[in-house]
């Protein structure tokens, strides 16, 4: 499967919050009123102040990811001089086919096209797949990034390294 990873446009919206609702689901994560479940949903609120990017296969959107440079509002964790990655999911159907690989690989790249140093992320305990995805990817733990946005939900945090001579491709 060959999948192409570019901005979103206003059409493909819907679908990338739907891709990445789903995908919570999946795993669990949200809370128990659903609230959560409709902010990951709504890619066009991310994409006034950020950069939704999504997966694609013809016309089929398999996953999204929200960039944001530090100093967005969709930036949670990110230092000046950084940008971060959030919401990232992928349709449970097609898990394990290098979907979520090839959206990391594109937020490096657009970090590093930004003139960023570092990327970094939150990650949800309860992720494990995901969690190995970034690790293997050459994201490493910083312990310094871990929050809990509500009671119950505790993230743990992951950079990678931009600037350092060799830096890992993020699974180009």
């Amino acid at each position: 499967m060959h999948v192409t990873v570019r901005p979103a446009t206003p059409d493909e919206l819907p679908a990338a919050g739907e891709a990445v609702r789903a995908a919570y689901a999946a795993d669990g994560i949200g809370d128990s009123d659903g609230s959560y479940l409709l902010v990951v949903a709504d890619a066009a609120a991310r994409a006034d102040a950020a950069l939704v990017l999504v997966a694609v296969v013809g016309a089929d959107v398999l996953g999204s990811v929200t960039y944001a440079r530090h100093g967005s509002p969709w930036a949670e964790v990110c230092s000046a001089g950084e940008a971060e990655f959030r919401m990232l999911g992928v349709a449970p159907a097609v898990r394990g086919a290098g979907v979520g690989s090839a959206l990391v690989a594109a937020c490096a790249a657009q970090a590093r096209a930004d003139g960023a140093h570092r990327l970094a992320l939150s990650a949800d305990v309860r992720s494990v797949a995901a969690r190995r995805l970034y690790e293997r990817a050459g994201f490493e733990r910083r312990t310094d990034l871990d929050w809990s946005p509500v009671p119950g939900v505790d993230l743990v945090g992951y950079s990678l390294d931009l600037s350092a001579p060799g830096s890992p491709p993020a699974l180009r």
